[in-house]
């Protein structure tokens, strides 16, 4: 077996791990954060959502099944940089058609594996998510330490710009036409416009600066807000957009950054969790139905409904709320009354906000989710119901 290079990965506070060069040899910069899911290692790669980050696997063995031509959520590979323990030698599916470190390397993204992934998820668990550096080009820790810690931070970061559509593109219904969905693109994955065309949806996806004039010009009976990348509170002009639709009472829907977007434009602030949330085991609970799903994240930011600073106790990280007020009862706004549909289980995060006197609901996490779990996937139905509520009105 060819000898691989030596490869370092150093946190912002110091930390370092020794091993080994994977995929494209060089430097990165990005925001550390863990994603526990035990498969879907493609989707996470190709998601918008993880733009700027290195994404640590907390599973040991990654790529058992190669890359293939179908999973993309994208049309490229996103993350800044990958750290995994236990690479495959060989990925061996039935579907793939080559192999993930061939396929990270032709992208030129960095990593780096026989890393302690527990270990290092662990540190980032008590401390929080911080800037980390990747480099099999330079063995010196202390002067990529210098260099992360003069990389850019994740908070006030604007990033949809980057990862949006140039230009509109429409994904057709299947089957009879049912609505028209307008969909703004600061992150979007090919499974939501695939979700909705599954119930009669056509959806024009637009770039991220797209204005309401350009969501009324598609004729859609609703407006989609999709998940993407960066700070919720540097996105001014997607939640102006946001109360121009909620102002015209047209039924919107809004995921991850979609729904950080309705929770500002409701009034809500939004706040950086400690670590944040990725993977797909996350217990949630629908306090409309009381029904817990197992659901996907990938989210680092959160809506903020509790109106005031909860204390930290030991055990808790600057920036982590799981002490955040949740109310049972109706939120006045602007727009009326909201509710906070849905909560994290594991940390009293607020996952949903369904308003009451306006046409529109969110979630915080990934009912669109591929590879699962797919739990959540009836809210593309009660996105339906809220469109024919809409026109029946």
């Amino acid at each position: 077996m060819t000898k691989r290079r030596p490869a370092i990965l150093v946190l912002e506070d110091g930390r370092t791990f020794h091993g080994e060069a994977y995929g494209s040899v060089g430097e990165t910069f990005g925001e550390a954060v863990f994603n526990t899911g035990m498969t879907g290692y493609q989707e996470t790669l190709t998601d918008p959502s993880y733009h700027r980050q290195v994404v640590v696997q907390t599973a040991p063995h990654i790529g058992n099944t190669g890359v293939n031509g179908e999973d993309d959520e994208s049309t490229r590979i996103w993350v800044a940089g990958y750290v995994v323990r236990d690479p495959a030698r060989i990925g061996s599916n039935w579907r793939a058609t080559g192999g993930l470190e061939d396929r990270l390397a032709a992208e030129g993204v960095v990593g780096i594996s026989g890393v302690d992934t527990r270990a290092l998820t662990r540190h980032l668990r008590e401390r929080g998510a911080m800037r980390v550096g990747i480099s099999s080009v330079d063995d010196d820790p202390r002067a990529l330490l210098e260099r992360v810690r003069r990389s850019p931070q994740m908070v006030g970061a604007d990033l949809s710009a980057e990862v949006t559509t140039e230009q509109p593109y429409v994904v057709a219904a299947e089957g009879e036409h049912r609505f028209t969905v307008a969909a703004l693109d600061l992150g979007i994955k090919r499974n939501v416009p695939r979700r909705l065309a599954a119930r009669g949806v056509t959806t024009h996806v637009l770039p991220a600066g797209s204005s309401i004039d350009d969501l009324v010009a598609t004729g859609a009976d609703a407006v989609f807000f999709s998940p993407g990348p960066g700070d919720p509170a540097t996105a001014d002009g997607p939640v102006s957009l946001a109360r121009e639709v909620l102002t015209r009472r047209i039924p919107l829907f809004g995921i991850c950054f979609g729904s950080q977007i309705l929770g500002r434009a409701l009034g809500f602030g939004t706040y950086k969790l400690g670590y944040g949330h990725r993977g797909i085991n996350q217990p949630v609970l629908d306090r409309v139905t009381g029904k817990v799903e197992v659901t996907s994240h990938n989210h680092g930011f959160a809506v903020d409904v509790s109106g005031r600073e909860p204390e930290l106790s030991a055990v808790q990280v600057p920036g982590r709320r799981p002490g955040a007020v949740v109310p049972d009862q109706v939120i006045d706004t602007g727009f009326g009354g909201v509710q906070v549909s849905h909560v994290c289980l594991n940390d009293n995060v607020v996952e949903g906000l369904r308003a009451l006197d306006v046409p529109a609901f969110t979630v915080q996490y990934h009912p669109e989710a591929a590879a699962g779990p797919h739990d959540a996937d009836y809210l593309f139905d009660r996105f339906a119901e809220l469109i024919e509520g809409g026109k029946n009105a």
